[in-house]
């Protein structure tokens, strides 16, 4: 469960980061109010997750997807650009995610 609970913070903090350039600096109110529910719960499901998964993995895994998620939306959503070279390093990401998974030794 703590592993569901981790992805979805994550997923969370891909809403905010990104829903931080829809507030135009926290001047967009309901924007601004989303992006705020998105951080505080992201951070709460990341806490509760800490729990019982090792802090530095929990903390690792959490930002990892939020960085990987942010850079991929800002590229279809935002048209940032994108290079082999940033497909290369979003992929190790990627791959860094999924081996602190399987290493953790965690089965919740």
């Amino acid at each position: 469960m703590a592993w569901i609970l981790l992805i979805v913070a994550g997923l969370l903090e891909v809403g905010w980061a990104i829903g931080l350039k829809y507030t135009e600096g926290f001047t967009r109110l309901v924007p601004s109010i989303l992006t705020g529910l998105a951080i505080v719960t992201s951070m709460l499901l990341l806490g509760t997750a800490a729990k019982t998964l090792p802090i530095g993995t929990a903390y690792a895994v959490w930002v990892g997807i939020g960085a990987l998620g942010a850079a991929v939306l800002g590229v279809v959503l935002f048209n940032e650009a994108i290079s082999p070279l940033r497909v290369l390093f979003l992929s190790m990401l990627l791959v860094s995610i999924i081996g602190l998974k399987a290493t953790s030794g965690a089965s919740h």
